[in-house]
């Protein structure tokens, strides 16, 4: 994956009508296909919650195909990368321990793995107004420059790849 810029407020734009367009949509279609079922389905002793828990099911997944299916809509781009970035720094996060202590080896996959996070971080937290822990980020980004500077390796987040992530 390749770290692109995106214009922040038409992100959020469209992140806040997707969230309120599923939610809406969550509501209508699970109300609509529970009435239907209690409307056809009746139950003597007026307990419906199994037809409750059909309706909602049956929305979410509604809601989950439409989104699958027109994720690559151009409406969707910026969040479709967010989405994929934050996917992205999932899987290094879930081996940091192993990616920096090979990084304090000499590993350069294990730096570049780790200029890839630190840039997309920076990136995503820029992006949710999330700056209480940039000066954090900053200090590991620093001891980072200083032990590819002590290997004497360049870092270059375009050189990053998904499977430097295999050996870890």
């Amino acid at each position: 994956m390749t770290l692109t810029d995106i214009d922040k407020t038409r992100y959020r734009r469209r992140l806040n009508h997707v969230f309120i367009g599923s939610g809406l949509a969550l509501a209508a279609i699970s109300l609509l296909l529970s009435q239907l079922l209690i409307y056809f389905f009746p139950d003597a002793s007026g307990s419906h919650f199994h037809w409750n828990a059909i309706g909602v099911l049956v929305a979410v997944a509604i809601v989950g195909f439409c989104l699958s299916h027109y994720r690559h809509h151009t409406y969707l781009t910026e969040v479709l990368y967010v989405w994929e970035l934050k996917r992205s720094l999932n899987k290094i996060t879930r081996k940091m321990r192993k990616i920096e202590a090979a990084a304090k080896q000499g590993n350069i996959n294990a730096m570049q793995a780790l200029q890839f996070s630190y840039a997309g971080s920076r990136q995503l937290w820029l992006l949710d107004d999330n700056i209480l822990i940039m000066e954090e980020l900053a200090v590991k980004q620093s001891e980072l420059d200083a032990l590819a500077s002590q290997f004497n390796v360049t870092l270059n987040i375009a050189d990053y790849e998904e499977s430097m992530l295999d050996e870890f």
